[in-house]
């Protein structure tokens, strides 16, 4: 079986090529190009290196998927007959999904990493962060507002164009501010470096196609943090805490119950009055509730509410196989004849 070797390009022109991956692309063939989209690709041509590109192909699917499989697909028929060379844009192991897919083929075509430079420590000069304070790499197609923690350095890369922007505005903006302050950075550490600064409601104003963009969102102060559960938590572990809320300290699991009862019902009263304001703010008060008994447990060192957590996300991946494992349950009452047999099954298993 052959051998594919993988260089990263880096993220700008040719002066940041590593001198080894400018050596290997010098003297060793066949050379494949992901895409020439790339600022390095023009003095490479000029300095007569010769190689294929895979752009026709971008221009023939609509879906990246379909694009990274179908390059990967060629390159490994072409693996087949000879060693070959393949490079990307930045460095080969961060945010390269035609390389993830080479690495978990199951053909016997070996695989090398041969380096190269990610955009990322240019990017972080560019703005000025440290990345030891933490931060997220995320890609702009496959953003999941679930999962961004407003806390931490947010680093959206692949912002190709107006488009994919205003996704990434929208999906941003159900948890950070209108106002915040992010910035579209342009060529990070090219000699074309370019660094907008804007708020986050105007940064899908761009124009035209941007191949070397990508978003930097700063970290948000806990108290502009409003709508993060981690938000909650640092208040509730506040007010419980040593020096919190003298009321709070008087409690115990008991003293709460009617407090508990008493919000339920006042959201149930909310839901009879069609009163969508006052359903939330009642939610929320449940919610806090909850934290308060969780507390509790944690001082007493009873429980914790990671324990909590843990239990239920069990019970509901464990109750819901027609969801997860593709068990038919089309009718309530076919779900609810599933619920029933594993219930009676968590007795059984609990005796």
């Amino acid at each position: 079986m052959g051998k594919i070797k993988v260089v990263g390009l880096g993220p700008g022109d040719i002066k940041q090529l590593p001198f080894g991956v400018y050596q290997l692309l010098k003297k060793e063939k066949p050379l494949y190009l992901r895409t020439k989209l790339h600022p390095a690709v023009g003095d490479l041509e000029k300095e007569g290196i010769i190689f294929q590109s895979f752009d026709a192909i971008y221009e023939e699917n609509e879906h990246f998927e379909d694009v990274y499989k179908i390059i990967v697909e060629n390159l490994l028929e072409t693996a087949r007959q000879e060693d070959i060379i393949y490079a990307v844009p930045g460095h080969p192991m961060v945010a390269e999904k035609s390389v993830q897919l080479l690495l978990e083929n199951e053909e016997g075509i070996l695989i090398e990493i041969k380096g190269g430079k990610s955009f990322l420590d240019d990017l972080f000069q560019a703005v000025k962060i440290d990345p030891v304070e933490g931060f997220q790499l995320v890609d702009a197609l496959d953003l999941n507002q679930d999962e961004l923690e407003a806390s931490q350095h947010i680093i959206v890369m692949q912002v190709f164009n107006e488009y994919i922007a205003s996704e990434v505005k929208l999906t941003l903006m159900e948890k950070y501010p209108d106002e915040h302050l992010v910035a579209l950075v342009h060529e990070a550490g090219s000699k074309t470096e370019k660094i907008e600064w804007l708020p986050l409601f105007e940064m899908d104003r761009m124009e035209g196609v941007h191949n070397l963009t990508s978003l930097y969102v700063p970290p948000l102060p806990i108290d502009e943090r409003t709508k993060s559960f981690q938000t909650v938590q640092h208040y509730m572990d506040a007010i419980t805490g040593e020096n919190g809320d003298a009321w709070i300290k008087e409690q115990n699991h008991e003293s709460l119950v009617a407090y508990m009862e008493e919000e339920v019902l006042e959201f149930k009263a909310a839901v009879e009055n069609d009163d969508i304001d006052n359903m939330v703010e009642e939610l929320g008060d449940v919610l806090m509730q909850v934290l308060y008994h969780t507390n509790f447990g944690e001082q007493s060192g009873y429980f914790s509410f990671e324990e909590v957590i843990e239990t239920l996300n069990k019970k509901l991946r464990r109750r819901h196989p027609h969801v997860f494992d593709g068990i038919k349950a089309e009718t309530p009452e076919e779900v609810d004849a599933i619920w029933q047999k594993i219930k009676a099954e968590e007795k059984r298993n609990n005796k």
